[in-house]
């Protein structure tokens, strides 16, 4: 089959497409898809130096899928404990264990990390919801919004901000969100009640205070946003900022309430998801389409920082 391995050496190492052996038969919970898209996310090129060194094949061995976390794509093959899914199902979804390896024609996962895809969305656009949308929702459960919160969102015109925006409306939030100037259009059409154009000063002493102040993009920490948070309201980040993940225990021996996170990949969250999708409530936003092929110029894309939404990849 035809899928994305590493070349070269050095700690940005070439996506090259290759030609390498087809994935093992399902296991017992697993379900084999033929992937018909994928999305880039950070964490994707962020560790791209550490799957290269794995992927860089020993004198005689082959190389590896190892590259994509979201897919979209059809059931061909169910395991013997697989009981929701058939052949020939939609799907989408991705799987936190190492990675999805959807960056390939055909990938295995775990039965309980997917879920049927909303029939009124692409591929394309199916395959950008799973690890960004499922980030979104996490953590604003975990930051306690609910209807009347008032929220901020830092960074709400990328791939995990664009749903975060929706689906705190969609909860009965007040939101806020930060963005460049150029994407304050595109945060105000997604619903945000407010928005606030971080190159016009230091928002973060005169804004606030909010209920819950959620980090998409993991570039403050708790202690820099300390003014924007009320009382009792939350610190989220999404992880990768080292003074968010060493700053969120103190600042929980103070008595607030912070924390960084990491997405886990539920059926019962994209489901919600997937409901949200159906109530018109929520809908993926797409910054580029790709090429399997290109998939070295879609992480460029992503590595920019510029991107609105989500960079998508079409596999087959």
């Amino acid at each position: 089959m035809k899928a994305i391995i590493a070349t070269g050496r050095g700690l940005k190492p070439r996506l090259t497409l290759a030609d390498i052996p087809e994935p093992a038969p399902p296991g017992p919970d697993d379900v084999l898809v033929r992937v018909h898209a994928a999305s880039v996310n950070p964490k994707d090129w962020k560790l791209n130096y550490l799957l290269a060194a794995a992927n860089r094949p020993f004198r005689g061995s082959r190389p590896k899928a190892l590259f994509g976390d979201d897919l979209a794509g059809t059931v061909l093959e169910v395991g013997g404990n697989v009981t929701e899914f058939v052949r020939g199902d939609a799907v989408f979804g991705m799987d936190m264990r190492l990675r999805t390896a959807s960056l390939a024609e055909r990938t295995r996962i775990d039965q309980g990390c997917i879920a049927k895809k909303p029939p009124s969305l692409s591929f394309l656009e199916a395959a950008a919801m799973p690890l960004a949308a499922q980030t979104a929702l996490q953590g604003l459960c975990k930051g306690q919004a609910r209807a009347g919160s008032r929220v901020l969102i830092i960074g709400a015109s990328g791939g995990v901000g664009t749903f975060a925006v929706q689906i705190a409306k969609a909860m009965g939030c007040h939101v806020t969100g930060v963005c460049s100037h150029g994407n304050i259009g595109l945060v105000r059409e997604l619903g945000a009640d407010h928005v606030i154009d971080y190159s016009r000063g230091d928002y973060r002493r005169t804004a606030g205070p909010f209920d819950l102040v959620f980090d998409v993009v993991s570039r403050e920490s708790p202690r820099s946003c300390a003014e924007l948070i009320g009382q009792q309201g939350w610190f989220i980040s999404t992880g990768g900022n080292t003074r968010a993940m060493l700053g969120t225990p103190l600042f929980r021996l103070l008595g607030k309430n912070a924390t960084s996170m990491l997405v886990e990949s539920r059926r019962k969250d994209l489901e919600t998801l997937s409901d949200m999708v159906k109530k018109r409530q929520l809908r993926p936003i797409i910054d580029s389409e790709f090429e399997l092929a290109d998939a070295d110029a879609a992480y460029r894309r992503s590595r920019s920082g510029r991107s609105r939404g989500k960079v998508v990849i079409r596999v087959v």
